[in-house]
């Protein structure tokens, strides 16, 4: 998670960063620059607190989901008591089933 000192730096050196912009460009891209700035940084905070994590937005392949490593939902069939991934039980083709996490 960011904390607090970090957000307010981010916040007041984008807000700084924008008025440069639009002192130094004239009025419809310095505009757009700093609104450009908005935008992007905090997708950056946030991409960086999510890699810091090892959420979605690291690079490696195994990224810790909403209920720990992502390997998917399994199920377990209610007339057969099977376990399987998917919509229809492969051995009894009953549609009843319950998550398994």
């Amino acid at each position: 998670m960011i904390n607090y000192k970090t957000y307010l730096i981010f916040l007041f050196g984008s807000l700084a960063v924008s008025i440069g912009l639009q002192m130094l460009l004239p009025w419809p891209w310095g505009l757009m620059a700093a609104l450009g700035i908005f935008i992007v940084f905090p997708l950056f905070l946030r991409n960086r607190a999510l890699k810091r994590m090892g959420g979605m937005g690291s690079d490696s392949g195994a990224s810790g989901g909403f209920f720990g490593q992502s390997q998917g939902v399994k199920y377990i069939c209610l007339a057969c008591n099977n376990r399987f991934k998917g919509g229809i039980c492969p051995r009894c083709g009953s549609k009843m089933k319950r998550a398994d996490f």
